[in-house]
């Protein structure tokens, strides 16, 4: 069934974004930031994956899930969408990471134990 691959990664991207937006993590707080790290992010991979497709290590397969259509030789449409994918993921992460990081910190300076005094 073509297509069914992009359906899944458009999907849990579509399902990345709405937890994103619900808890206010990155996009919302910092848009022109997350848009600037996703793409970077996904600009490195797609580097990445032209050097390996260069040097032989990346060859693409042949599955039915796919659409057909190919950016590049060996380069599906389905792997951009990946890797986008792939670099919000992580800065969504790293942003629920950071807060409670943040979270677990003492506020003020008097919020920690002195240990010299008694």
């Amino acid at each position: 069934m073509p297509g069914i691959y992009l359906g899944a990664i458009l999907f849990s991207l579509a399902g990345m974004i709405a937890i994103d937006l619900t808890f206010g993590l990155a996009l919302r707080t910092a848009p022109w930031r997350t848009t600037g790290a996703v793409l970077l992010g996904a600009c490195f991979f797609l580097l990445w994956d032209a050097v390996g497709i260069l040097t032989g290590v990346f060859v693409k397969g042949d599955s039915p899930l796919f659409v057909g259509v190919d950016v590049a030789p060996h380069l599906p449409l389905e792997e951009v969408f990946f890797l986008v994918f792939l670099s919000y993921l992580a800065v969504v992460l790293w942003s629920v990471f950071h807060r409670r990081r943040s979270a677990a910190a003492p506020r003020h300076a008097d919020d920690r134990v002195d240990e010299g005094r008694s």
